[in-house]
Formats: structure tokens, sequence, C-alpha cells
């Protein structure tokens, strides 16, 4: 029943401090290196139109739970991309490409699972799926992967090299669908700039 209690889907980028995360991991787990920012596409796609994106489960490692069962169709066939834009780039350039059917689990799924140990479900809450990654290095879902903890730079058009975002880089992140008949939608552009941190004052605020 979880699509019942489904409005629609939005596009979210959950930032992450990997410097942050590192440090704090062990033992605390991702804590203040995820806690800071959050960007959202700027509207919803209603659920009755995703429905018609449905399509098989991905396969899966272990058998699955029986409260977990979903009828086997719950993935959502959804083409992502990501790009990064340097400050004063004249363009972006696309460093991932996916689709929302590599998700392990489902949103179906998930949300199953968040409510069966009776965690309130209240109207307007707002889940995030978590990074979704292909099986191919252009499909990686973060810069943790993409380059491989910072082994692997990404070269931009200008020249410059990435292992982490940097200050006035624009990350967009976009998210289209054909629905039958071919008609193509959008969920519209999740996008925005890393600005440089405030400088602290004499009182260290």
């Amino acid at each position: 029943k979880a699509f019942d209690a489904i409005f629609g889907m939005v596009v979210v980028n959950d930032w992450s401090a990997r410097d942050i995360q590192k440090w704090e991991y062990v033992p605390l787990g991702p804590f203040l290196g995820k806690s800071f920012a959050t960007t959202v596409s700027p509207w919803v796609v209603t659920i009755d139109v995703v429905q018609a994106l449905r399509v098989a489960d991905p396969a899966r490692d272990v058998p699955i739970l029986p409260y977990l069962e979903d009828g086997g169709r719950a993935a959502l066939d959804i083409d992502l991309e990501v790009t990064l834009k340097p400050e004063g780039a004249p363009q972006a350039q696309r460093i991932a490409k996916t689709n929302f059917r590599h998700m392990y689990w489902t949103i179906a799924q998930q949300l199953a699972h968040m409510s069966s140990n009776g965690t309130p479900i209240r109207v307007g809450d707002l889940y995030a799926s978590g990074t979704v990654s292909g099986a191919t290095p252009d499909a990686y879902g973060s810069m943790l992967e993409l380059c491989w903890k910072g082994t692997k730079p990404l070269t931009m058009p200008d020249g410059s090299q990435r292992t982490f975002v940097l200050d006035g880089d624009t990350i967009t992140m976009k998210a289209s669908a054909s629905l039958p008949g071919g008609v193509r939608i959008g969920f519209g552009d999740c996008s925005a700039k890393v600005l440089p941190a405030l400088p602290m004052d004499d009182a260290g605020h």
C-alpha cells in the first residue's frame, strides 16, 4: 500500500561534507557531515504520473523478508544526470548519468521499512532515497565514488581537476522519464552553488 501514501517525487541533493564525515564516522556515523544543507527541485511530479514508470525490481543478493515483497514491479525508470560547472566556466560538464531503476530498495520498500517499527509518517514528510549509482564508473552517484576517494580526479573542460567539490562549483541534478506514448517529462533542476564559508569573528562565531 506504500504508493497510496506517497504524493509524488522530487530530486534531492543531501549535500555531504566528506572531510567532516570521515572524521566523525566512527563512532557517530554520518552526522554533522550531512546535517548542513539540502537542495530540492522546484516542483513535484505526482505519484499518478510516476506509477506509469514502474518496471521490474533489480536483482537482489539475498531473499527479502515478506513485509518487503512489493510484487516485483516497484522500481522506477527515471533517467538521472549530474553536472558540475566551475565558477566562471562557460558551460557545465556532465559527471554522472544513471537511472533510478538501479536503486537496490524501491521507494515502496523504503517507506514500508521506515514505518515497520512505529516511526510516525506524517503528511508533508520528505524522504530521500539515498545515493543512486549504476554499475559503471560514469554512473556512480557521488564524488566520493566517481573519484574513488580522490585517487581518480575528474578533469573539467578548463583543465582543472576535481576530487571533491570546490567553492564556486555549481552542482545540478536532473531527472527525466518517458511516459507511455513517448511523452517526455522532467522533474525540474535540483541546482545549487557552493559558497565559501563565512569568516569567524573575534569571538569564534
